[in-house]
């Protein structure tokens, strides 16, 4: 499985229904392990962005399904970043020129 961090936004229609939030986020677990995925952390953060998502996919095009299905409810916008663990990355290095 890949690693993939969200960097989460929520829209003017998320923050309006601020309290539906924790429910939210139990679909979004959903949307993910129907897609063979797992959610793995959540936080709530302060700065930038509203709250990051670590999450595992198989590949990059399920993980961009997700991504579109989450989003598309209107009340998050996401950026999301390929991870590498450092084994992982450990690896790629190793594997340099």
């Amino acid at each position: 499985m890949e690693t993939y961090i969200s960097l989460v936004n929520y829209t003017a229609e998320g923050v309006q229904h601020m309290d539906e939030s924790p429910d939210r986020l139990d679909a979004a677990r959903e949307v993910v392990e129907s897609l063979g995925g797992e959610l793995r952390e959540f936080f709530l953060t302060m700065g930038q962005y509203d709250a990051v998502v670590v999450m595992a996919f198989p590949d990059a095009e399920t993980a961009t399904q997700a991504g579109i299905t989450i989003s598309g409810e209107g009340a998050v916008r996401t950026e999301t970043l390929r991870a590498f663990p450092e084994d992982e990355y450990r690896e790629l290095i190793a594997g340099l020129p």
